[in-house]
């Protein structure tokens, strides 16, 4: 199978098999990243725009990053500053995008659907770099990838995701593409920050990380997203800590080789212990950084082939 997508706004429409294209490819990007080898040629003549309307450092950077080292010709639009904040809406926006012809548009917004939206008024490929408590979708692909060079494999594992299930889109989009890989899933977090029907979602709900991770394979702490939540969640940074920050004895629970995960940023001493997170030996949050470029890369490269193939078949029939 090869990876069918028009845009990528998340992974529910994503079939496995196109999950282990993409997978693959970044795979061949990570490792040739490592020895200096680029690929002006793939986005070679096309232009990708980055709207990101939600403070980013590391997906912003990646994904331009991405783009440069494909050779596209790569803007970033400073959204604070744009036509929005003098009130014009987004489909218009989206018009006056869409007169300039983009080829990739990658999009973070702070409210969920946003970007397919956008993507049905663009006639260029539209990435998701984050929408809302919707979903991220690089993250989790980035997470997969991570996690497939560590343990060998994407399937058949025992995977604790912990802390702010409630209000991350990136938990979403993991729990999805895990799921599909046919994983074992555990979501670990108080009651305040657990949605309901989560068992629906096939995966296992703990109120204690010493239950949740129990024998797991992979660790995948979340940040409180403190700028989502209009109320009293948790009684302090300081007793959440206490509860649910991982550190070394809540660790001990997990397998011996169990791996650590963060998407970033973290806040040390709330969410994880800072020993925990640089520990080399237990620790892949660098990991992930680095796969962030690749699976972006991987991600635009398909798309673009697709869009040329779309293109030319345009112009056979006009």
């Amino acid at each position: 199978m090869t990876f069918r997508a028009q845009h990528l706004l998340g992974i529910e429409h994503l079939h496995p098999l196109e999950i282990t294209t993409l997978l693959d490819l970044a795979d061949k990007y990570a490792d040739e990243n490592k020895r200096g080898i680029r690929h002006k040629d793939v986005l070679a003549g096309l232009t990708q725009i980055n709207m990101f309307f939600e403070n980013s450092t590391r997906t912003q950077a990646s994904f331009e990053l991405a783009g440069m080292r494909l050779g596209a010709d790569v803007m970033n639009m400073s959204m604070q500053a744009s036509s929005i904040k003098k009130g014009e809406t987004l489909i218009d926006t989206a018009l006056t995008l869409n007169a300039m012809h983009p080829d990739l548009l990658v999009v973070r917004h702070p409210h969920s659907g946003a970007v397919d939206l956008l993507a049905q008024k663009v006639n260029g490929a539209v990435l998701n770099a984050g929408d809302g408590r919707h979903e991220h979708p690089t993250q989790a692909l980035l997470d997969a990838l991570t996690i497939r060079r560590a343990k060998g494999r994407l399937h058949r594992l025992s995977i604790a995701i912990c802390g702010d299930i409630a209000h991350s889109r990136v938990a979403r989009s993991n729990i999805m593409l895990l799921g599909k890989m046919e994983n074992r899933i555990r979501l670990i977090a108080p009651p305040t920050l657990m949605p309901t029907g989560m068992n629906e979602f096939g995966c296992e709900v703990f109120d204690s990380m010493e239950e949740g991770l129990k024998d797991v394979d992979v660790v995948m702490m979340l940040r409180l997203q403190k700028e989502r939540m209009d109320g009293g969640f948790i009684p302090s940074e300081r007793e959440y800590f206490h509860r649910y920050g991982l550190d070394a004895t809540k660790l001990a629970y997990a397998k011996p080789d169990a791996i650590v995960m963060h998407p970033g940023p973290m806040n040390r001493g709330v969410e994880i212990d800072g020993n925990i997170a640089d520990d080399i030996n237990r620790s892949v949050i660098q990991t992930q950084v680095e796969m962030g470029v690749a699976v972006r890369m991987a991600a635009m490269d398909l798309l673009a082939q697709n869009l040329r193939a779309r293109r030319a078949e345009r112009e056979i029939t006009a």
